[in-house]
């Protein structure tokens, strides 16, 4: 079983930056491939970017690539989503979501571990 638990959530004026971070519960976190979501009011739940287990292949949505940039700690059981240049439209609830196995993928419905979600406000 993996607990994960984001913060690093907020009010940002456009054009601003956050730092989310997903904490995980995993006993070997290295064997998890990782990935961000994001869901907005009335609308599915969205691949952000996906992280491979040694932290070497990163992927991203097209809508927010060159601008979010995923990393992770596997000392710390952590991964990070560093967002800048943001955008009103960026504005979601953002989910980590944890997967054991070796690709990262794009589809929500794979992931069997999720966190609680974390609001991201981008105002205008």
């Amino acid at each position: 079983q993996v607990q994960l638990v984001e913060s690093g959530g907020g009010l940002v004026q456009a054009g601003g930056s956050l730092r989310l971070s997903c904490a995980a519960s995993a006993r070997t976190f290295s064997g998890y491939v990782m990935a961000w979501f994001r869901q907005a009011p009335g609308q599915e739940r969205d691949f952000v970017g996906g992280i491979s287990w040694s932290g070497d292949r990163t992927y991203y949505a097209d809508s927010v690539k060159g601008r979010f940039t995923i990393s992770r700690d596997n000392a710390k059981k952590t991964v990070y989503l560093q967002m800048n240049s943001l955008k009103p439209e960026d504005t979601a609830v953002y989910y980590c979501a944890a997967r054991a196995n070796t690709v990262v993928s794009g589809v929500s419905g794979v992931y069997k571990y999720w966190g609680q979600g974390t609001q991201v406000t981008v105002s205008s």
